[in-house]
């Protein structure tokens, strides 16, 4: 069950790409809590600082969003300990690198990992996991996964606040392109995961 819904979580982010674009302009604060896309974190900023929604709005959107899916992949490590990492970050030498350097952030940092999980330079979810297998209870984890979203979201919806008009009239100046955009960002995606998975190394062999 666990592993399906992951995959329905990764089925359901490259889904929403083609409609970046299109709500953006318009409903950025929508677009945020599909999504908690950085882009359309600084949207809803900039949105509220011109009056089109709350601040308190868009930054709930935004947490909402962002960390919608991350009790999966403590789920995850909870039910297949070290090996969640190697399911989400694969088994190549690269798979291996980050899971070893998540397990010593992890061991290192604690619950200050989950807190700053943003900021690391490794995939969230494979700290998520990590919290998971490493005994983390969950509403302890769903606490600081909250607070860590909170810091997040309130950078780029800050920032979005900050900029203000210009931000918002680049937004619809994307909405406006919205189908070109879609196809384009669908098309990056696609070329993009094509590609990584013909250089990723093979495994060794037994």
């Amino acid at each position: 069950m666990c592993g399906l819904a992951i995959v329905a979580s990764g089925i359901y982010g490259l889904a929403l790409i083609p409609t970046i674009p299109a709500l953006i302009g318009h409903h950025a604060v929508l677009l945020e809590l599909l999504s908690g896309s950085t882009p359309a974190l600084v949207a809803g900023g900039a949105n509220a600082r011109i009056g089109h929604n709350s601040l308190e709005i868009a930054i709930l959107a935004g947490v909402i969003g962002t960390m919608i899916f991350d009790p999966l992949y403590w789920w995850a490590g909870r039910l297949w300990g070290p090996s969640a990492a190697h399911a989400l970050a694969g088994r190549g030498a690269r798979g291996i690198r980050l899971t070893n350097r998540v397990e010593r952030i992890a061991e290192r940092f604690g619950w200050l990992a989950i807190l700053f999980a943003y900021y690391l330079p490794v995939p969230n979810p494979i700290v998520y996991a990590a919290a998971g297998w490493t005994g983390m209870g969950f509403w302890t984890f769903l606490a600081l996964d909250i607070l860590g979203a909170l810091l997040w979201v309130g950078l780029g919806v800050g920032l979005g606040y900050a900029i203000g008009q210009s931000a918002v009239d680049v937004a619809k100046g994307v909405s406006h392109y919205a189908l070109i955009a879609g196809i384009a960002l669908a098309v990056a995606v696609v070329v993009y995961q094509v590609w990584r998975g013909r250089v990723a190394p093979e495994p060794p062999a037994a």
